[in-house]
């Protein structure tokens, strides 16, 4: 008996010591609130962006592997208009491919680049979906060239003061841009790093694709 309780005299305090280091690390220890993202893709089918759009396809697939089965997708088809396409969970990768396929064939007259209208529907998306709790990511693939009709294209004159006001309502929203050539790609960063700032504006020519989609998954917090 005088053994028990000699063994249970040393085992008590040192339990109750364990318990104590527990409840301080945890208390130290900070749990990040998961939000679920809401990602806009933009993707170029126009005639002159045919050569890059079988890899931007491939590489729009990948960045939605990147998303949690509660995240939200939507995909726009841009050319000389914009429109969407796919709208729905992120891993439904079969239909996601198969709605680029269907409104994505060659048009040799289809030279128009609506990037300023397929912006224009995506930050409203962002918007509608920060109001319910999501990150907004907005990802253009694409040239960035500017051809056809003025009034669609972007005024990049304009787009800075119009971003400052976005993110009044969504201060987390990033922008991404990917596939152009770096001299375009530098003229954006130039033109929109002063408002988004080097996190949550990321830009990528075809060469650094992978490095752009690890940013990208920083962006969102993943």
């Amino acid at each position: 008996m005088f053994r028990k309780a000699l063994i249970l005299g040393i085992l008590f305090p040192i339990a109750v010591l364990i318990i104590k280091l527990a409840v301080v690390g945890f208390s130290h220890i900070e749990f990040s609130e998961f939000k679920p993202v809401m990602a806009v893709f933009l993707l170029d089918t126009s005639a002159s962006n045919r050569e890059l759009l079988e890899k931007q396809q491939q590489c729009v697939l990948r960045m939605a592997k990147r998303l949690d089965s509660e995240d939200h997708a939507k995909i726009y088809i841009v050319s000389e208009d914009a429109y969407e396409v796919y709208d729905g969970a992120p891993h439904k990768l079969s239909a996601m491919r198969d709605a680029i396929k269907k409104r994505s064939g060659f048009d040799a007259k289809a030279y128009g680049t609506a990037y300023g209208t397929a912006l224009k529907k995506a930050v409203g998306d962002s918007l509608r979906y920060k109001a319910e709790g999501y990150t907004p990511a907005i990802i253009l693939l694409g040239d960035m060239e500017n051809e056809g009709a003025i009034n669609k294209q972007i005024n990049w004159s304009t787009l800075p003061k119009n971003l400052k006001y976005t993110l009044k309502y969504a201060p987390d929203l990033s922008l991404t841009f990917l596939y152009a050539h770096p001299q375009k790609l530098d003229e954006i960063r130039q033109t929109l790093v002063p408002v988004l700032g080097e996190k949550q504006l990321i830009i990528s020519s075809e060469e650094n694709i992978d490095q752009a989609l690890r940013k990208f998954s920083s962006a969102i917090g993943r």
